[in-house]
């Protein structure tokens, strides 16, 4: 089975519960849609985080947030293809596997593609207590270009999208934090989003990144709710 769920942010208790409650096996992917929170903290603690998930049956598969390093730039990670598309994955632990943005993936036979990453509005906290926080957090001019690209050859069609954060006509502005000046927040990621899924064909767009679980047409905000991949 492939299961989905939203940002984790290094607790993994509701993720634990899950496997518990359905009896997952090593088969099984559980898909985050970023944030996973097992690249942010640092050696220790990312590994001790990492052993933890690495003895659950189940198989994580995780999309690029904007609270966590990029693993490609982190010696350790290598790379593989795995269900058509390239996943990033140290040796240590198999089952921890990071999507490469833009890649396509076959999951039960639907064409999924992969978009991470956002802005993060906790940056200047971030950066003024020592926290990680890395430049590289929102999607690249070539990493937007590579995404159009797998588009395009796919003639602007896909059954399904997961990407961290939504097109910008999708954000859950209800649930906004009060004291945020919502102008000085960088939506580049949101804006070019828009300008995918005005031109893309799918079936199901699934994404994390608010904190919050709304279904607005066929995208799809998840946080701590779990559900089984699409499959129509």
């Amino acid at each position: 089975m492939i299961y989905i769920t939203g940002d984790t942010h290094g607790d993994f208790k509701r993720v634990t519960q899950f496997c518990e409650q359905f009896k997952t096996h090593q088969e099984d992917i559980l898909i985050i849609l970023g944030d996973a929170g097992i690249n942010y903290s640092g050696a220790s603690i990312d590994r001790k985080n990492k052993k933890y998930l690495s003895s659950l049956p189940i198989t994580f598969f995780c999309i690029h947030g904007n609270h966590e390093q990029r693993p490609q730039t982190i010696h350790t990670y290598q790379q593989k293809k795995w269900h058509n598309g390239t996943v990033y994955y140290e040796e240590e632990f198999p089952n921890l596997l990071f999507a490469r943005d833009g890649e396509l993936f076959d999951f039960n036979g639907k064409q999924t593609i992969v978009i991470g990453g956002a802005y993060s509005i906790d940056k200047m906290v971030r950066l003024t207590y020592g926290y990680g926080w890395w430049a590289d957090e929102q999607p690249s001019e070539e990493i937007k270009a590579y995404v159009e690209q797998q588009l395009e050859g796919l003639g602007w069609g896909i059954d399904v999208v997961l990407s961290h954060t939504a097109p910008l006509k999708y954000e859950p502005v209800e649930v906004f934090l009060p004291g945020i000046n919502q102008s000085a927040v960088d939506k580049s990621t949101e804006i070019w989003l828009d300008t995918i899924e005005d031109r893309l064909k799918y079936w199901k767009w699934y994404c994390g990144h608010y904190h919050t679980e709304k279904k607005v047409d066929r995208l799809e905000i998840m946080f701590e709710n779990f559900d089984t991949f699409y499959n129509r």
